[in-house]
């Protein structure tokens, strides 16, 4: 007992343990067997290790934690009742382990079931690895600028620029605010200008000086006097030819403030710079330095400048990060399109730093977005990768394997943990794993192989867990989850991997959860089709048929930080921050695959029901944030399909049901909670099933949402995709940088900035994108959807280049759109993209407007502007849609055909005849055919071809409802003899009714018209028309496509008839023409606003447990602005407007969010607000202010800023513009921030989003919020 309670709490501390020390043998092989009890105390090399039979190895370790212990070997087998151990989950360790991996991949032999190179635990065997507990990732809480400055850094030299080289840099912001050259050699006008620059700024200003050439000649003493006054020089007095001089200085602060350095000229050389400098600090905080220097050399006379942080650069960060220590690796994430923006940095020490703060050494390469931007949450993630425990695959300094290095240039060959089946005991907490994992199946960093269930179903007390492992710079994977169930991976960071990182591998994987998992930089690798990128899948052929060449594009190029391969596993808060091509990716494998397939089990993976799914976040995704949808080939290749085995495949359709049982009900798959931006492609890709995606925001993405069923019946019959209070953001205020492989900017968004922009700056964003069907928008609001010259950016679209069906079932409803969307929805054009928009899907698209809420009528359809099938003569266009808006009752004639391949299909409605409707059809090389139009009921058609009409056609009646009709003629030879009979077909079992009704002729027209129900055809020889009226006889469930009794369908039969082009146009009209007539009448347009529409929810991030605050402040600096222009502080919507020209200062509760004041300073009044900032604002309060017009800012103002959070008193233009945003307490909060602008400028709106309730603010709350996110891991953890 007293042994198992010094394993459980300090195994190193166990009496019975004996101090080994193998020394440094790389031949030696160790064995640790039965007594043997053995803590290592020292660094050690061998060749291997293998714990057998109740040998037992402890790191050892002290209470200071100054122990450095490096082990050095070629693999551990832990198996049999073998034990290592270091640390323990109650004791865990303080000092530094390392176990080194080492060897080449052509080096000894593989040991069986581990290959080399591993830490392998066997049946029996025990891994207990324990550090140091430190928070693992979070998310930054101020953005982080480019170089670490707001306006960036600033580097400027030159030579020959002669006279006094001149800047002006704002003290608050380290902007450079004037560039200039005063010629002062040769001109003693530029020396007075010079002059009337300097005591024309303003006291406190920063000035940079530096001589290029020569610039003494024409200064003249009243400027060098000026200089030494105002600057405090004692150099420019005696400036003299050619000299070098620099100064840096500020405005009336004496020689203090002033730092300066003179070089003498000899010989066409100085003999050095003259080099200036002095540091200072931002109203933020960020210390920085202002260089100047001025020498020749060589004859060669040479100026410049410099600004740059100094010092570090402070990263604030919404976490309590204490625990992360100087010297720590931390990776800040991409919150751009490009994964490539990630970048690392090396911890300082900061005793200046909160415990929200860690300062870093290196200088930010790109900016990183620290804040909720546009209501959507674009916080980076920020995750140490540092851990005391350190399991490390040692390289070679070059790449040795021929197979790999034709792509890549470094060794893959890393170490890898592998765990089998009946295993004792394997917890991993607060391990670092780096250089791990080899490209060769079954060889990843952390491996769970064949495990089964390894929770309390498998017979362990104990879950198997992963806890806050740091696993980076790897070569295959980071965690693979292979045949196991049951296992918990939890605040785990995945890093700059090659292939999926997070691998669920046979598609047989169950019950396993990752909870709070952060996964960035996921690159391609070679070991599956799925891993490779386009080079890899075309350069690597040796497991397919032949000499058949993959398709990148749909074989390939699905690498995925979380690759889920049965949907019942569990995903709550991670992140998926940057992947080759998808962040979270659902497939779903038809059987089971790899080793799976021998064991038989069945995966029915397409139907089973979706784990949970919470609170996760996807962006700097190059194909898609989030993409469910496909499967992989299981078979092998062959002749008849020569792709490789596990390639990508379309061949599965998620549809879930109850006990993955397709005769029992549906189960809607819950997406809850996701937050997707800066995806280039999709911010998610969805096809079900029925799915619902709700309280979700989506900013930023080529395309923000499609659903996709099928493209002719949705595989699963009665199905729909539902979206609900989510937000859209088309182009929101994170304009991204150019830079770290972004490859497109331009002008868009709101404001016309340049940005960086998905795809290219021609492609046409889109909020939420129709396809297929039936889909429900619903509850959502759109913002920031602006077209430009060069694209099309709306906020509703349609899949382009689409061939498949367009269900008019497809509605909308309670939809809100932002002042900012001035495309609301959009058809299409031909040009770039969109190519011709001419396929049959492109032209039928359409959506229900259910309540107006799109297009201002209730219950009305949208379609293409040129589909005349859909029209009558009081629909209404709107030709920048390319739409049509018409009320009517709407539904789908599916026309199949046999052996009718490269035929086109034209229909007509009788009252247009003019505007037919060509279609293609879905594959015009098949022999089977289908076109799918669109069509109003209750009207007349015709149907012709480019060629013979085919024998056999099918008429399917598809969205019909009781009693709902068409009549339609289609166009055959004349004297055609016919066999026609309505059938009722099951579409699950592919069976026929066995009731057949056959129709019979009649001679007229008049007399098929007597009674449409009736089974009666009509050929009219003399145009070759064969009529008949499509009348549904069954009801129709929810949103099934056909009739509750099976899909109603009409079959002609022909014999072959004379050949021919069946097409009738020119005999059916005017013959067959009907004046266009309404039906149904247009509503009034509605112009009452609607309160209910929009989601409900104002923000959405990834601490859905919070609340914010949202503040707008509009800005302005004129006397009044009319209408949508007015000044204005805005707290959660509600406005508090200026009635005069002053200071408007608004005050809330920091811990409810209720305004506890509103206080207008205007005329003397103003003198009063530094006093009233200061001493008249409870504890705990954000604090707004803003100015309007032209205000004489009190001189007190600056001080009373300081107390609110500003880390200076910062300098405030008299007759300018102010806005900030601050806090009394004793706490300053990472949002702080003030706003200036010189006197008259346009209007500046500011938006910011504040957390409340917080603890720092000193926030006493009754009851804490319910976290979600901790009850779904206890529900998705508890016992089975």
């Amino acid at each position: 007992m007293a042994y198992i309670k010094s394993v459980e709490n300090c195994p190193d501390q166990n009496p019975r343990l004996k101090n080994w020390s193998p020394g440094k043998d790389p031949e030696k092989k160790v064995l640790i067997k039965k007594g043997d009890l053995f803590r290592l105390n020292s660094d050690a090399t061998v060749h291997s290790i293998t714990i057998q039979d109740g040998g037992l190895l402890v790191f050892g370790d002290d209470k200071d934690g100054s122990k450095n212990i490096t082990l050095r070997t070629r693999f551990i087998l832990i198996k049999d009742g073998g034990m290592l151990h270091v640390g323990a989950e109650k004791c865990r360790y303080k000092s530094k382990a390392t176990i080194i991996l080492y060897g080449k991949s052509n080096e000894d032999a593989d040991v069986p079931e581990f290959g080399k190179k591993f830490i392998g635990v066997g049946p029996e065997g025990t891994l207990e690895l324990h550090g140091h507990q430190k928070l693992s990732w979070t998310l930054l809480s101020k953005s982080v600028n480019f170089s670490g400055l707001a306006c960036g850094h600033y580097a400027f030299k030159k030579n020959f620029s002669r006279g006094l080289n001149v800047r002006v840099i704002d003290q608050d912001t380290a902007s450079v605010l004037e560039v200039l050259k005063f010629d002062t050699h040769e001109f003693s006008e530029e020396s007075l200008k010079l002059q009337n620059l300097l005591k024309n700024r303003s006291p406190g200003r920063i000035i940079a000086i530096a001589v290029g050439d020569s610039a003494a000649k024409n200064l003249l003493e009243e400027t060098r006097v000026t200089i030494q006054n105002l600057l405090g020089s004692k150099f420019v007095r005696g400036l003299s030819y050619r000299q070098a001089w620099a100064l840096v200085g500020v405005i009336g602060g004496g020689n203090s403030s002033c730092n300066e350095s003179v070089r003498d000229y000899e010989n066409h050389s100085t003999g050095g710079k003259a080099l200036a400098q002095k540091e200072f600090f931002t109203v933020d905080g960020q210390k920085f330095v202002v260089r100047a220097f001025s020498e020749w050399n060589d004859g060669v006379p040479i100026s410049g400048f410099q600004v740059e942080p100094v010092g570090g650069v402070i990263l604030n960060l919404l976490d309590d990060v204490s625990s992360w220590e100087p010297g720590d690796r931390i990776v800040v994430a991409s919150t751009d399109y490009s994964m490539y923006q990630t970048e690392e940095f090396t911890v300082l020490p900061c005793p200046e730093c909160t415990k929200h703060q860690v300062k870093v050494k290196e200088k930010p390469q790109y900016p990183h977005v620290g804040e909720v931007i546009d209501g959507v949450d674009m916080r980076a993630e920020v995750g140490v990768l540092t851990r005391n425990i350190l399991i490390k695959g040692e390289t070679e300094n070059t790449c040795y394997r021929e197979k790999e290095c034709q792509f890549f240039n470094y060794d893959t060959f890393g170490g890898h943990i592998k765990i089998l089946k009946n295993f004792t005991s394997v917890h991993l907490s607060y391990v670092e794993l780096k250089q791990m994992g080899q490209q060769q199946i079954g060889s990843y960093p952390v491996h769970f192989h064949l495990c089964g269930d390894v929770d309390e179903k498998g017979g362990y007390s104990s879950k198997t867990y992963l806890d806050g492992l740091s696993i980076h710079h790897c070569f295959s994977r980071c965690v693979t989850i292979h045949a196991t169930n049951g296992l918990l991976i939890k605040d785990t960071i995945g890093y700059d991997t090659l292939g999926h990182c997070f691998f669920i591998e046979d598609g047989i994987e169950q019950r396993n959860t990752l909870f709070h998992n952060l996964g960035l930089v996921t690159k391609p690798g070679t070991i599956l089709p799925t891993d490779r990128n386009s080079t890899m899948c075309t350069g690597i052929r040796d497991k397919v048929y032949g000499s058949y060449v993959p398709v990148p594009a749909t074989d390939c190029m699905a690498v995925s930080t979380f690759w889920i391969s049965h949907p019942n596993n569990h995903l709550i808060s991670n992140a998926a921050a940057g992947s080759q091509d998808a962040g979270i990716w659902y497939l779903f494998h038809k059987i089971a695959t790899g080793d799976s397939h021998s064991l038989g089990i069945e995966t029915k993976s397409e139907l089973t029901p979706l784990g949970i799914f919470y609170n996760n976040r996807v962006h700097s995704n190059f194909k898609a944030g989030l993409f469910i949808d496909k499967g992989v080939k299981t078979t092998n290749a062959s002749a008849d399909d020569p792709r490789e085995y596990l390639c990508l495949d379309n061949n599965a359709r998620f549809r879930p049901h109850q006990d993955a049982d397709p005769e029992k009900p549906r189960v809607a798959a819950l997406i809850d909670g996701l937050i997707s931006f800066k995806n280039n492609d999709h911010g998610a890709w969805v096809r079900g099933g029925d799915i619902l995606i709700q309280n979700s925001g989506f900013a930023d993405n080529g395309i923000g949402l499609t659903f996709a069923s099928d493209g002719s019946f949705p595989n699963d019959e009665g199905a729909s995709q539902v979206v609900s209070e989510s937000l859209f953001i088309g182009e929101s205020k994170n304009y991204g940088f150019h830079g770290g492989q972004n490859k497109y900017t331009g002008s868009g968004g709101i404001d016309n900035k340049v940005r960086t922009l998905p795809r290219n700056r021609t492609f046409p964003i889109r909020g939420f994108q129709i396809y297929d069907g039936p889909i429900h928008l619903t509850k959502c609001t759109f913002r920031n959807f602006v077209p430009t010259p060069d694209r099309f950016t709306s906020a509703i679209g349609f899949l382009m280049k689409n061939p498949w069906q367009m269900t008019p079932r497809n509605n909308i409803s309670l939809v809100k759109f932002g002042p900012n969307v001035s495309l609301k929805a959009f058809f299409g054009k031909p040009g770039p993209w969109f190519e011709e928009v001419d396929l049959d899907g492109d032209k039928n698209s359409i959506f229900h407007d259910l309540d107006g809420s799109v297009t201002g009528y209730k219950d009305t359809y949208v379609g293409r502007m040129d589909n005349y099938l859909i029209q009558h003569p009081k629909c209404i266009n709107n030709t920048e849609w390319n739409g049509v808006i018409c009320s009517g009752t709407y539904a789908q004639v599916y026309v199949q055909t046999w052996n009718g391949q490269n035929l086109s299909m034209t229909i007509v409605r009788d009252e247009y005849p003019s505007n037919p409707m060509v279609l293609k059809g879905i594959n015009q090389r098949a022999v089977f055919q289908q076109y799918q139009p669109v069509v109003m009921l209750q009207k007349g058609y015709t149907i012709h071809w480019n060629g013979k009409a085919p024998n056999v056609t099918y008429l399917y009646l598809i969205n019909f409802n009781k009693n709902d009709w068409i009549r339609v003629g289609l166009c055959y030879q004349p004297n055609t003899d016919f066999t026609i009979v309505l059938e009722t077909f099951q579409r699950k079992s592919s069976a026929l009714s066995s009731k057949v009704e056959r129709y019979t002729p009649v001679s007229s027209m008049l007399e098929l018209e007597k009674n449409r129900s009736d089974k009666k055809f009509y050929f009219d020889n003399s145009t070759g028309l064969l009529f008949l009226f499509l009348q549904a006889k069954y009801n129709r469930d929810g949103h099934s496509y056909c009739s509750s009794q099976g899909c109603e369908r009409i079959k002609i039969v022909t014999k072959d008839s004379a050949k021919g082009v069946s097409n009738c146009m020119a005999k059916a009209y005017p013959k067959y023409y009907q004046g266009p007539a309404v039906i149904k009448q247009m509503p009034v347009k509605t112009t009452v606003p609607c309160t209910k529409c929009g989601t409900t929810q104002m923000v959405f991030t990834s601490d859905p447990h919070k609340n914010y605050l949202l503040v707008q402040i509009n800005l302005s600096g004129k006397n009044e602005l009319s209408g949508s222009q007015q000044a204005f502080i805005s707290v959660n919507n509600t406005m508090f407007s200026f009635k005069d020209n002053g200071i408007l200062v608004v005050v809330v509760d920091a811990c409810t969010g209720t305004v506890s004041g509103n206080h207008l300073f205007s005329g003397v009044d103003i003198k009063r607000v530094g006093g009233y900032l200061m001493s008249g604002i409870p504890q705990r309060s954000v604090v707004l202010l803003s100015t309007r017009g032209k205000v004489e800012i009190p001189n007190n103002l600056s001080d009373a800023l300081k107390c609110l959070g500003t880390a200076k008193p910062p300098y405030l233009q008299s007759n300018g513009s102010v806005a900030f945003l601050g806090f009394r307490g004793n706490f300053k909060p990472s949002w702080v921030k003030l706003f200036t602008s010189p006197s008259g400028h346009e209007l500046i709106q500011i938006e910011k989003y504040i957390p409340l309730q917080l603890e720092e603010y000193g926030c006493t709350r009754a009851i804490k919020s319910r976290r979600k996110d901790l009850d779904l891991l206890k529900k998705a953890t508890r016992s089975h």
